[in-house]
């Protein structure tokens, strides 16, 4: 039936319908609604669950990973600073390979202070063994937390489902959300195997040895790529039983005979689409591809929607410090392994909130391809959008620069 949901209580609703038996969280700006949501469903009795306020969001994590190891399902939220608060546990949850499932409301990370959206909590923390989804709407963000729970049981696997802080959290939207019996036959009751129990006592993270350690990665990164297929096969699962199917791994759009593409991940491709709308009916062959999955990265996936294209632009909301765009330099490795030699432009903006307009992104690729023409080559190895997009390229790096003030 559909709703007008703000974000954060969307994704709440499908928490509540996925039947969690344990909520540990801390608030934190823009993860709070999602759990005062869920708290006031426990008070009133309309979710069965051990609600625990945690003292922080290292905490929240250490208690979902407890639950998950003794066989119930569990849920958390968080975001930014939160997120890497929780770094040691989530490294721990990859480790045991326990499907806890949460919520990401990426925010920028401090220093300074901001409480607005771009990627660089979740980004920070990809390497950590979390399966990472990336949601472009709210109705998106509900039908990937269900099926995040069966990629998680499915794979023995932690995912992230990340939703950008107030672009989605806080935005209303029409939302369709699914009945409980409709959850139920997608989702099966959780059956963990490997469970803490007195009755049959085992250790869960004991200490290894440099003879075995090695070994516990390497089965780590077998699951990531199997979880892959996994992704795919369940979001057409998916479709056939709620009627909304969202790419698997990617989604593309009007890629068809695309010379220059658009990649980006989250909510920022809805503006994405507008730009290509308009320079399709202006005659530019310009197409759009989302990432939704990032980790496991699936690079095979990439190369064959990017086979064809001339240019790739690559629009990033995170920036590794000291090296650039972290989507652009695996999409060049991903490339480059498959002997295609395409250019790849890193274009990094929207960071702490800043907006990402259509005429922003139009610009970007009115730049891009003056570059290719006038300078022989598609951008350096990133440019950050800039404070204030003139009328007319160029604008980045090689461009009109200002004249300084002073005696020559």
């Amino acid at each position: 039936m559909k709703q007008l949901l703000e974000g954060s209580q969307a994704v709440a609703e499908a928490a509540r319908l996925c039947r969690p038996q344990v909520v540990a969280a801390y608030p934190i700006t823009p993860q709070t609604h999602i759990i005062e949501r869920l708290a006031q469903h426990v008070a009133d009795g309309e979710l069965t669950a051990e609600f625990i306020n945690a003292e922080s969001e290292f905490g929240a994590a250490s208690i979902v990973l407890g639950a998950v190891a003794t066989g119930v399902r569990a849920f958390t939220a968080t975001a930014s600073q939160g997120l890497l608060l929780m770094t040691e546990v989530l490294y721990n949850i990859a480790g045991l390979r326990l499907p806890v499932v949460m919520v990401c409301a990426n925010r920028a990370v401090g220093a300074p202070i901001n409480i607005f959206s771009d990627h660089q909590d979740s980004m920070s923390v990809r390497d950590a063994g979390w399966v990472q989804l990336y949601v472009e709407s709210n109705q998106e963000a509900v039908d990937t937390l269900i099926q995040a729970y069966r990629i998680a049981e499915v794979c023995d696997l932690p995912v992230m489902v990340c939703m950008d802080g107030f672009l989605l959290t806080h935005t209303f939207e029409p939302v369709d959300l699914p009945t409980q019996a409709m959850v139920d036959n997608f989702l099966p009751s959780f059956c963990f195997s490997r469970t803490l129990d007195p009755d049959h006592p085992m250790t869960l993270g004991g200490a290894s040895e440099p003879d075995n350690y090695q070994e516990y990665r390497s089965a780590q990164q077998t699951a990531m790529e199997d979880a892959m297929p996994v992704i795919e096969a369940l979001d057409a699962e998916f479709n056939d039983q709620f009627g909304r199917a969202h790419g698997g791994l990617l989604r593309a759009y009007r890629l068809e005979k695309a010379e220059t593409v658009l990649l980006g991940i989250g909510s920022l491709m809805g503006a994405v689409h507008d730009v290509v709308d308009k320079l399709r009916d202006q005659g530019q062959a310009v197409g759009a591809l989302r990432l939704r999955c990032f980790r496991p990265f699936p690079a095979q996936a990439l190369v064959q929607q990017l086979r064809g294209a001339r240019r790739i632009i690559v629009l990033e909301k995170a920036i590794s410090i000291g090296a650039g765009g972290i989507v652009a330099a695996e999409l060049r490795a991903a490339l480059h392994q498959a002997g295609i030699m395409t250019p790849v432009a890193s274009v990094i903006g929207g960071l702490g909130g800043r907006d990402l307009t259509p005429e922003v992104i139009e610009a970007v690729f009115q730049e891009t391809m003056f570059q290719e023409t006038n300078v022989g080559e598609v951008g350096a190895a990133f440019q950050f959008v800039p404070e204030q997009i003139p009328l007319n390229p160029p604008f980045f790096k090689g461009g009109s620069k200002k004249k300084r003030r002073g005696k020559k």
